[in-house]
């Protein structure tokens, strides 16, 4: 595990807050919007269709604590571009949106580096003010949006009305305490991680800011490579992932094989009470499924701890039976825990964590999450054999 101190070159003048919300592509937006209110804890926060003057495209925007999710569909028959997301990839993550300091000067950075800039900046307004967004390339079929929005004081963006239903179970239920999005991560095939992280170090001067190889992290079956990349003020982190040779095909592999080619793997989201968050009456209670780790994790952790000056204020046992993963270092720890894919597709999935001054991203669990991941690719008949030459045979 490396962890980097040169932040690289800093933008004049602009810069990235942080993440403003994540776009999915779906099949049926109104229905994966209820999803997440129903599991997750969000609430509906706005809306834009065909009763808002949208004629093409749907979307259902949810939110928790700053986290803001956006689910859209196509309205018409023959959406060529969206259609053929869908059948390609499945429901999944399409764009990554940031809060940005000076969209136009970023932009035109990118755009000297090379960078595809799908949109050029533009301005949305509506009688709560205006937003300046741009859109740009980046793995795959994924895309970043900036949106600059100081001068905008809406619910979400301009063109986007309060939701049209709410649901009144959701306000029965307990919160989900989420709080912010931790990072945000992106699995690539072999041998394009690297390429992906100079995108991101040479068009918008994102900086390493840690990594594993698959030295220290593998399996007996599979194993992984990560390298980190985050802004200048480090308020946006983006591990960027490939699989690495082992005996089966790895969990990176799968969702590589799953999704059509890259894509995001999962979205962290940062709580500051993960027991109460995930608990039996929290999340559990709402029916979200998680991975589930062997008890002898548990047995190892206590023992790792005995030898450990980091003092886990929580009780280990609460965090055994609610399967909660705690990773640390000599000065604080973290902990967490990952759904399972949350579409039939095993490609997305999300992650709770909640910090004590540790900003690494579970090394130390990687171990434990392949396991439980193993377990499920058995189960959908994917743990399969690789040859030398990297082909996959069915056990």
């Amino acid at each position: 595990m490396t962890t980097y101190t040169d932040k690289g070159e800093k933008h004049d003048n602009a810069k990235f807050i942080c993440f403003d919300h994540i776009t999915f592509w779906v099949g049926n937006a109104k229905q994966a919007a209820s999803y997440y209110c129903n599991k997750l804890g969000f609430e509906p926060l706005a809306y834009q269709g065909l009763e808002t003057g949208c004629r093409d495209v749907v979307s259902h925007v949810v939110k928790q604590g700053k986290i803001i999710y956006v689910f859209v569909s196509a309205l018409n028959p023959g959406n060529k571009e969206m259609g053929e997301h869908l059948v390609k990839h499945g429901d999944g993550a399409k764009d990554i949106a940031f809060t940005v300091e000076n969209c136009d000067n970023l932009v035109q950075k990118a755009r000297e580096r090379g960078a595809i800039i799908v949109k050029e900046p533009y301005v949305l307004e509506d009688k709560n003010g205006w937003v300046k967004l741009a859109v740009l390339q980046t793995y795959g079929d994924t895309t970043h949006t900036f949106v600059e929005r100081t001068a905008y004081n809406g619910l979400f963006l301009p063109g986007f009305r309060p939701p049209l239903h709410r649901d009144p179970l959701l306000a029965k239920l307990p919160s989900g305490l989420l709080d912010f999005i931790d990072h945000v991560v992106g699995n690539q095939p072999d041998d394009e991680m690297v390429p992906v992280v100079e995108w991101y170090q040479k068009n918008l001067l994102f900086h390493r800011f840690w990594s594993v190889d698959d030295k220290q992290l593998q399996t007996d079956f599979s194993a992984l490579r990560s390298i980190v990349v985050a802004n200048y003020e480090e308020t946006v982190k983006m591990p960027i992932n490939e699989p690495a040779m082992g005996k089966r095909k790895s969990q990176i592999q799968e969702y590589v094989e799953y999704y059509g080619g890259p894509g995001v793997q999962h979205i962290a989201m940062n709580t500051s009470d993960i027991i109460t968050s995930v608990s039996i009456r929290h999340l559990k209670e709402r029916g979200m499924e998680f991975m589930c780790v062997p008890d002898t994790y548990y047995q190892m952790l206590k023992k790792k701890l005995q030898h450990s000056q980091v003092r886990v204020t929580e009780d280990l046992d609460i965090l055994e039976e609610l399967k909660i993963l705690v990773d640390f270092d000599d000065n604080g720890y973290l902990l967490q825990i990952f759904t399972k894919p949350v579409q039939d597709r095993p490609t997305v999935f999300l992650e709770v964590i909640q910090r004590h001054n540790h900003q690494g991203f579970g090394a130390g669990n990687f171990k434990a999450l392949f396991e439980a991941i193993e377990a499920d690719q058995n189960a959908r008949g994917n743990l399969t054999i690789l040859s030398p030459n990297g082909e996959s045979n069915h056990i």
